[in-house]
């Protein structure tokens, strides 16, 4: 016999899991057993922030977050259509304002993450406004759009292709920090999971391409539905890629 600690997983928010240590006597482990892993800790954040420099813009059904690094902001997603006052009201928190906006990602084509720009297009004069090459034809925009594919790069954001939910659909990661805005490849409603399936043009695609986000080096999950996964998220990831076909 020899003191040892026990650690108990719980849940602390939707999908997110927390270790309580307990102390206690138990008999040794089997000679070669693997100590279990250290808890990842979750991603420091700035004041006011979800994940490192990131904030939530949380709507009724859906989110946008923004960006705010050196008086610059870049916009990932822009809700539904009416939402240039939630986002307005994001910016301010910030400490910025429409002015500071230079870059807006859309990560798909649905409405409920694009139907913002007719709001949103007329503050934003400076700024360039992107979306994948593979949606591009099918966004209704008042501006030009970007095409973004894989391995682009804005504002410090690597841009990944992640088709499923749509034939075009992005996934925005940044490699500083670990953070991953992942639009609809994954949600958080109820746990990590997949695309929606009921919301999905290719099942087959979107399972490979949670895999291949399964690879990158996750430290947090912001997605279009559900809270921000901050602890635990690289872990999780790599579970769900593992049920998948």
């Amino acid at each position: 016999m020899k003191l040892t600690r026990r650690r108990l997983l719980f849940t602390t928010a939707p999908g997110v899991l927390g270790i309580a240590v307990l102390d206690g006597c138990s008999t040794s482990s089997p000679p070669g057993k693997p100590s279990p892993a250290a808890p990842e800790s979750p991603v420091p954040a700035a004041s006011g922030a979800v994940a490192g420099d990131w904030r939530r813009v949380a709507m009724s059904s859906v989110s946008a977050y923004l960006l705010v690094r050196g008086g610059e902001v870049a916009i990932v997603d822009l809700g539904n259509p009416g939402s240039s006052g939630a986002i307005e009201e994001g910016l301010k928190a910030a400490g910025a304002g429409w002015g500071s906006v230079k870059h807006i990602v859309l990560t798909h084509l649905h409405q409920d993450h694009v139907g913002g720009l007719d709001s949103v297009a007329p503050h934003v004069n400076a700024a360039a406004i992107y979306a994948g090459e593979g949606d591009l034809a099918s966004i209704i925009s008042p501006k030009p759009l970007k095409p973004l594919k894989e391995g682009d790069e804005v504002f410090g954001m690597q841009i990944v292709e992640t088709p499923g939910h749509t034939l075009g659909h992005i996934s925005v990661f940044e490699p500083a920090t670990g953070i991953l805005v992942a639009g609809d490849a994954l949600r958080t409603n109820a746990g990590l999971a997949v695309s929606d399936p009921q919301y999905t043009a290719d099942e087959t695609q979107a399972n490979a391409s949670v895999r291949k986000l399964a690879a990158l080096d996750v430290k947090a999950i912001l997605c279009g539905h559900g809270e921000p996964l901050v602890s635990g998220a690289g872990t999780a990831l790599k579970d769900l890629a593992a049920t998948l076909q």
